[in-house]
């Protein structure tokens, strides 16, 4: 049961991490970068559901729905603002300008 949820949860990180590459390219690093995390971070995360549900609770089901939140977690950290196309410089808050 152990090996099915590793693996369940690993592909789900994949299939995760390559949608959010395909829509928001422009958004993130690297592609290697964003599926290795997208991995990692369900893997993680199924491990971690899997422990603090405890022994005696083989539910394949909570244990991929872990790896899938924590998964996500990850991947959003990865993201950069949006471009700010049209507007002015961004100054830093009560920065004062300067007299030119």
């Amino acid at each position: 049961m152990l090996l099915m949820e590793a693996l369940g949860s690993g592909l789900l990180g994949l299939a995760l991490a390559g949608v959010a590459v395909r829509l928001l390219a422009t958004r993130l690093p690297s592609t290697r970068t964003v599926l290795v995390s997208g991995v990692a971070g369900a893997l993680f995360g199924a491990y971690l559901t899997h422990m603090s549900l405890g022994p005696g609770h083989n539910t394949l089901l909570a244990t991929l729905l872990g790896g899938v939140g924590v998964s996500v977690v990850v991947l959003s950290l990865l993201l950069r603002p949006a471009s700010r196309s049209g507007r002015s410089p961004h100054r830093a808050p009560l920065s004062v300008a300067s007299r030119g």
